[in-house]
């Protein structure tokens, strides 16, 4: 996953870890070697079209929505119709008012139309950082994974209590498949316990005896940060 940092001093370009609290939470509960969090990478202007989601200062913010702008100003001027036309000048209201162009209230066929949505900088999640926010880059990421669409799930105890990265309603079978695909391959079932009963009862052997933990297939959607054993055939 690709954040494009603009204007923020405490995220400079290169790997980042996403240090969501949460984890430090699970570390104090299940005892364990050590504790890994998801990484990101974290680009500049350079990264802008590569880019997953944006973290930027108002400033910035402003910035990206000229650049839509002009891009669509210009893709008026070739007269386009139908559609596209409809879509585009949609775009260009929403823009003017300052707001991105995820904002649109673009119907089915306009948005299939837009063959060119993908140059579009604020289509692309955004977190916009306040004064106190930028004070506080380990929450902006933490603010951006999500916006972006991903979640986390944890494996605990033993070597190492870890969050994974996972797209927002992926079922458990691709959850497997994040660790290993001999996991993914020989799914067997997943032992699940939420992150609420596993702090409720103070950790995964008093959620257990709690009767917290419960057993779901395959297809079951990985709700963020889930603790999730998997059984498979090995």
């Amino acid at each position: 996953m690709k954040v494009c940092a603009l204007g923020i001093p405490g995220l400079a370009t290169g790997r980042h870890l996403v240090k969501d609290p949460r984890l430090d939470l699970v570390d104090k509960l299940v005892e364990a070697q050590r504790k890994t969090y998801v990484q990101v990478d974290v680009v500049g202007q350079e990264g802008l079209a590569g880019a997953d989601v944006f973290v930027v200062t108002p400033e910035y913010q402003t910035e990206l929505l000229l650049r839509d702008l002009e891009f669509v100003e210009n893709r008026l001027e070739r007269s386009p119709t139908g559609p596209e036309h409809s879509a585009l000048v949609k775009l260009r209201r929403t823009l003017e008012e300052a707001q991105p162009a995820s904002t649109a209230s673009l119907d089915t066929c306009e948005r299939e139309s837009l063959l060119c949505h993908s140059a579009l900088l604020t289509f692309k999640p955004m977190v916009v950082a306040s004064k106190e926010a930028l004070e506080r880059p380990t929450e902006l990421l933490v603010q951006a994974y999500a916006a972006a669409g991903y979640i986390s799930f944890v494996t605990v105890g033993g070597k190492e209590n870890r969050a994974w990265m996972l797209r927002h309603g992926a079922a458990a079978w691709h959850a497997a498949g994040v660790i290993h695909s001999d996991i993914q391959r020989g799914f067997i079932r997943a032992e699940v316990i939420s992150f609420a009963d596993l702090v409720a009862h103070g950790g995964e052997t008093g959620a257990k005896r709690a009767g917290k933990q419960r057993l779901e297939n395959r297809d079951y959607i990985v709700q963020d940060y889930d603790i999730i054993h998997f059984r498979f055939n090995r």
